[in-house]
């Protein structure tokens, strides 16, 4: 029924109380073109009858309907209470005409023990393989959810099954909604990451439950495509007001930190002073208002580049978001690998610590430093200049200039091959490729936290021992008194004491300015 542009944001409708909390046609003018419902509770209400009418005319929607099979009443209530036939349920959504449909899957909850896990896990994959056949000619997308909750080994098992199941063509991972609502987002970091290393990147994986613009920009990050949530509403009943750095109570709010079309009619105390009905559906409006922003925010941060200082600016807001930056760190190998290696559209990158040092892009280019330093050394002698952040491309810096005339005298071309600049966060630069992105086209304090410093020297003093190992004759090195990582008394500490006594006599120190 349309096109969608990942990611995207799927909002949980209820066709039998929709127009009680926010009419679809308002979430349709807000700006979402997509829509997931519960068939289910479709069935459940209208049986054949909503057969006759289909999916889309019941909702009085144009855009794509995704329909789940009733899996969130199962978690929330259980196999008892909630019966529901695999066969029958794919046969009804496939009558419903669902653009995007889940097979009748069994999530397993965050509080699950590992039996229990193991069991979602199975039973899912049996449901899967059941109606396998069944949605091989289907026009609808089908999607296979892999489950195993904060049980990450099973987790790997079930996507690994889950791949020999090529009738799909769209995953979801399973469930993380409690644990998400408790601000646990690492154990989630840990669940998206473990399948995503596993499942095809061609095909969209979609995260169940994933309705906090805190959460937004991390799946993003790991390669979660799109998202649903009933939390615009199920938070608005509670009086919760969404921000895009945490969730507020708006009896405790003095003032509406937002511009959207509620926050600029209204103030907290005249929404307190609403119906509890009213009030619910225009927090729930300011709530999608919210989700819909940090979308277009991811969106923006990918086309330039910078996906993962949004990362860093959202680890800022609130401590469990920190810890989640944290978690992913252990994936960097795998995040480095899918990340764009061309620059983004009109935006250099922002340097701003320790976690700047692992940005994917700086992480790729110290590893090819590493793998290609021996073919920028061609000369007999290597020379470490500073790199001032504020003086780019670093070849246009005083230091540059000043070293080249003390060293290379008459020869400056033939220097250009010896010279590479030593600077934190990216450790070590060759010359020769200083013009080329990123290296011109960042920003970065000008003395930065003390552990990246530590990095830097021990980059630079597996250089200089490998240089000089390789018979150079000399090594330069340069320091300035402007800048209080590249002091020479900074460099004496840190870097030649690194040094063996045996090979520092081929060591010289110049001094230079830096600015």
């Amino acid at each position: 029924s349309g096109v969608i542009e990942t990611p995207a944001f799927f909002p949980v409708v209820n066709p039998f109380k929709q127009m009680r909390d926010v009419p679809i046609s308002k979430i349709s003018e807000i700006g979402f073109n997509q829509l997931i419902t519960n068939a289910f509770i479709i069935k459940q209400r209208l049986g054949e009858e909503a057969l006759k009418v289909g999916v889309h005319r019941l909702l009085n929607f144009n855009g794509v309907v995704m329909t789940d099979s009733g899996a969130y009443q199962l978690l929330m209530y259980g196999g008892k209470r909630i019966r529901i036939d695999p066969i029958d349920i794919v046969n009804y959504q496939e009558g419903l005409g669902s653009d995007i449909a889940v097979i009748a899957d069994v999530p397993t909850k965050d509080t699950a023990t590992y039996e229990e896990a193991l069991y979602s896990v199975e039973e899912t994959l049996r449901r899967a393989e059941l109606v396998h056949d069944l949605i091989s000619e289907s026009k609808t997308i089908w999607v296979l959810p892999v489950q195993g909750g904060t049980y990450v080994d099973l987790v790997r098992r079930s996507a690994k099954e889950a791949l020999k199941l090529v009738n799909y063509r769209m995953y979801a991972i399973g469930s993380p909604v409690t644990v998400l609502e408790k601000y646990e987002f690492w154990k989630v970091i840990d669940m998206v990451a473990t399948a995503k290393m596993i499942l095809p990147p061609d095909k969209p994986v979609h995260l169940f439950g994933g309705g906090h613009p805190l959460i937004i920009p991390f799946m993003v990050a790991l390669g979660i495509d799109t998202f649903d949530s009933a939390s615009y509403i199920l938070y608005a009943r509670e009086g919760r007001y969404m921000t895009e750095y945490g969730t507020y109570r708006i009896e405790d709010l003095d003032y509406l930190p937002c511009e959207c079309e509620v926050c600029r009619k209204y103030d907290a105390k005249e929404l307190m002073e609403l119906s509890k009905s009213e009030r619910t559906r225009l927090i729930a409006i300011h709530n999608l208002h919210v989700i819909n922003k940090e979308i277009k925010k991811v969106k923006i941060a990918i086309r330039e580049g910078r996906l993962w200082e949004l990362l860093e600016e959202r680890a800022r807001t609130h401590p469990s978001l920190r810890e989640a930056l944290n978690s992913m760190l252990k994936y960097m190998e795998f995040i480095e690998r899918l990340d764009p290696r061309i620059k983004g559209d009109v935006h250099g990158i922002f340097l701003y610590d320790i976690t700047s040092y692992h940005r994917p892009e700086l992480r790729r280019h110290r590893e090819y430093v590493v793998k290609n330093i021996d073919s920028w050394i061609k000369g007999k002698e290597l020379i470490l200049i500073p790199g001032n952040p504020t003086q780019k491309p670093f070849r246009n810096s005083k230091a540059f200039n000043e070293v080249l005339k003390k060293v290379c005298r008459d020869n400056l071309i033939k220097c250009l091959d010896e010279v590479v600049v030593f600077t934190p966060f990216m450790d070590l630069v060759p010359i020769s490729i200083d013009q080329t992105y990123p290296y011109s086209q960042f920003e970065a304090p000008l003395n930065p936290e003390q552990n990246l410093i530590f990095k830097m020297f021990k980059a630079i003093a597996n250089l200089v021992v490998k240089a000089l190992s390789k018979s150079l004759s000399r090594v330069y090195i340069a320091y300035c008194e402007e800048l209080e990582w590249a002091k020479k008394e900074v460099i004496e500490e840190f870097l030649i004491i690194r040094i063996s006594e045996k090979l520092r006599k081929n060591i010289k120190l110049l001094r230079v300015k830096c600015s």
